[in-house]
């Protein structure tokens, strides 16, 4: 199950990169493209064979792991500044990317480095397995620097999921609401990923299944995104009698 969620959240990502080559290489909201592209690096890097490999190129000190977080809160970073661009959601945007947010975002920056530098580190382990493995105290350090990571994408999901819902009851076009409760369902997976400590050993699966659920979640809504604009893109091409026509949102995000 764990493996089918990999390579599809992957396979989904990279295709969806390789599809917005030309537009980016056009200068089309190269942004998007970036976002896919990082997105598939951060999937690459949580797999165990490419993130030994490119660990161990860097030392061996599973400073791969810190680079995944920073990818992260990059990726998040920019799908939040895209999708409250997108769907209008000024208060939004002013959480995410005025003092509020970049105070959140230096905090998240400086816990994790500060954490990972309290680590025993030494020795390439994906997901820092082997480094919970060596004592109680590098067990204890692990899953500080885990909620450390998950908090700044908590953060975001929890600013943007208002805006989502009231897209969700709305009149707007349908891929845009279809857009909005996937991104929906995305903030509801990594709020849900702040249980993780307290999940037994033994389901330690549940931890994957949620995080790659909400990863997927948030690409098919980016993606939902970007074939609305297609679409109305393809309507001022083609226009339709006014009576066919209907209102569509600002695609900002796409």
């Amino acid at each position: 199950m764990i493996d089918i969620l990999q390579w599809t959240t992957l396979g989904v990502c990279a295709l969806l990169a390789v599809f917005r080559i030309p537009s980016a290489l056009r200068g089309e909201n190269r942004l998007m493209f970036g976002i896919f592209l990082l997105m598939t690096l951060a999937i690459l890097l949580s797999m165990e064979a490419p993130y030994v490999t490119v660990d161990q190129a860097l030392g061996g000190t599973n400073i791969a792991n810190l680079a995944l977080r920073f990818v992260i809160f990059g990726v998040i970073l920019l799908i939040g500044l895209r999708v409250a661009r997108g769907f209008g959601a000024g208060r939004a945007l002013s959480w995410i990317a005025g003092k509020p947010g970049v105070t959140a975002l230096a905090m998240a920056c400086a816990a994790v480095v500060v954490t990972f530098l309290l680590m025993d580190t030494q020795g390439s382990s994906a997901g820092l397995k082997a480094i919970a493995a060596k004592d109680a105290r590098n067990a204890a350090l692990v899953e500080v620097y885990g909620a450390f990571g998950r908090l700044y994408p908590c953060y975001i999901a929890v600013v943007l999921l208002p805006t989502m819902i009231r897209t969700v009851r709305s009149r707007l076009p349908a891929l845009i609401r279809l857009a909005a409760v996937f991104l929906s369902l995305g903030a509801v997976g990594l709020v849900l990923s702040l249980s993780s400590p307290v999940i037994p050993p033994g389901m330690g699966f549940i931890r994957f299944i949620v995080n790659y659920t909400a990863v997927l979640c948030y690409v098919l809504g980016l993606a939902a995104v970007w074939a609305d604009k297609l679409r109305a893109q393809a309507r001022r091409r083609n226009p339709l009698p006014s009576s066919e026509s209907s209102p569509s949102p600002r695609n900002e995000a796409s």
